[in-house]
């Protein structure tokens, strides 16, 4: 919470701040303790009487914060001036009464200089069933929502907020005045005793997390501070705690989730890699290592781009990697042609889903590897006049059509076409045309078919 979201705050509490520089005459103030801003200013410069000369700036009709204030002349005559005890010699707190109210009111000089730097402080109003020295405490705290509570070193509770009785499914009049072993487990209420004990001891606050048990018997959790106060004339230990039980049940179910994931990744049998937004792989499954030819720690920390083959298909792969990681999509399917350690070739269809931000992580992508094609050398031992009747079989062409579009004779387009029987192990022409595709030769992504290596869009290879 940063001083713009404090201050607003203060506007619904019954609080009144105020910061003055004598200086520049400059006065900002706020809070909730009073209706309308006339009251505001004659409370200050009626504070300002009653402390001696606490530094303010005139409060006037003519000087609003942020022009040139004159200092002040004194409070106004009768009813509206505070009344307390002595003027103090030094920085608040200290108890005084305005138009009928009582108000604890802190404050201290700024820059050490208080006739020439100014002050700020703070005036809040106290109810009249608190005790002495506790009002600013109580009636700060009694509207707010995080569970507050005092106790007394014998571990009584002298006084609760409506937010604390509510853990423990209670009004918090009916727990002022009766021990917390009422409301506690004794392990738990042991466990509490001590730590007032350490806060009473060691005379300074305590955070820390615990663990309590909720009415209808489930385990809950919060976290915040405990630390020593004067409540009268008792040395007691005030709390303050946000209840966290559905923060830490999301965490848990977090774990689990993670658990259930690295054990889908482990024991699955799918390939499967999580690279963060540059493309380094972060985690990766056996299979994946095993896909790859390579060992699983050699494979974490690498780059993706180094498993991917020079291919039409790299360069729209990173298109979709793009609107991936800038938020454009959150998943989306692909192929690309794998290099594996043996220099071997393999195309794959990869199952893309975008990872938001987890706590020790950034944002990333899981790849999952849904179907695999055979894997085949990078450099086929094929003729480009080979990969052109290959490109031109696929779009249909017979064997006269063959010739004349590559001006060879029939005796050489069979030549080429007994001899690609035997390279790719395929008895018929379908057969070619399969394996062409399943071994990445032809790129499935274009029409008229062509190779995956041609260097124009019109080239057949």
């Amino acid at each position: 919470m940063d001083e713009a979201d404090f201050k607003t705050l203060l506007a619904r509490l019954p609080v009144s701040w105020w910061e003055t520089d004598a200086d520049s005459g400059r006065v900002r103030s706020g809070g909730g303790a009073f209706a309308d801003e006339d009251t505001a200013h004659r409370f200050l410069e009626a504070l300002s009487t009653e402390a001696g000369g606490l530094p303010t700036a005139r409060w006037g009709d003519s000087a609003r914060p942020g022009e040139d204030d004159r200092p002040g002349d004194g409070a106004p005559s009768g009813d509206g001036a505070p009344s307390g005890d002595s003027a103090p010699s030094g920085d608040g707190p200290r108890r005084t009464r305005f138009e009928g109210r009582t108000f604890d009111v802190t404050w201290s000089a700024r820059g050490g200089d208080a006739r020439r730097r100014g002050s700020r402080g703070v005036a809040v109003e106290v109810g009249g069933g608190a005790p002495a020295g506790a009002g600013a405490y109580a009636s700060f705290a009694d509207l707010s929502p995080a569970a507050m509570f005092v106790r007394d070193a014998a571990g009584c509770y002298v006084w609760a907020n409506h937010a604390y009785a509510h853990l423990y499914g209670t009004t918090r009049d009916r727990m002022v005045g009766r021990h917390l072993g009422e409301f506690d487990a004794p392990d738990d209420a042991a466990r509490f005793l001590a730590l007032d004990d350490e806060a009473l001891t060691g005379g300074h606050s305590l955070r820390h997390t615990l663990t309590y048990r909720r009415p209808d018997g489930s385990p809950g959790h919060a976290a915040g501070y405990r630390f020593p106060v004067s409540w009268g004339a008792l040395r007691c230990v005030a709390g303050t705690y946000v209840d966290v039980s559905e923060y830490i049940h999301a965490l848990e179910g977090r774990r689990r989730a993670e658990e259930d994931l690295r054990a889908l990744r482990d024991h699955s049998g799918l390939p499967c890699v999580r690279l963060s937004a540059d493309g380094v792989v972060g985690e990766a499954s056996a299979a994946a290592a095993e896909l790859l030819r390579l060992r699983l720690g050699d494979l974490v920390g690498s780059p993706a781009d180094a498993f991917l083959a020079e291919t039409p298909e790299r360069a729209a792969l990173h298109a979709v990697w793009s609107e991936l990681t800038t938020g454009r999509r959150r998943n989306a399917q692909s192929s690309a042609v794998l290099v594996d350690g043996d220099r071997r070739l393999r195309r794959v269809w990869v199952h893309l889903s975008v990872v938001n931000r987890t706590r020790g992580r950034d944002t990333g992508v899981w790849a999952v590897v849904t179907r695999l094609g055979l894997s085949h050398e990078p450099d086929p031992a094929l003729t480009p006049a080979q990969v052109r009747i290959l490109a031109l079989l696929a779009a249909g062409y017979d064997n006269a059509g063959v010739a004349a579009a590559l001006r060879l004779s029939r005796q050489t387009v069979d030549y080429h076409l007994a001899r690609l029987r035997r390279l790719l192990g395929a008895a018929t022409r379908p057969a070619l045309v399969a394996r062409a595709y399943v071994l990445g030769i032809l790129s499935p992504h274009s029409w008229p078919p062509r190779s995956t290596t041609a260097a124009h869009p019109l080239s057949p290879a």
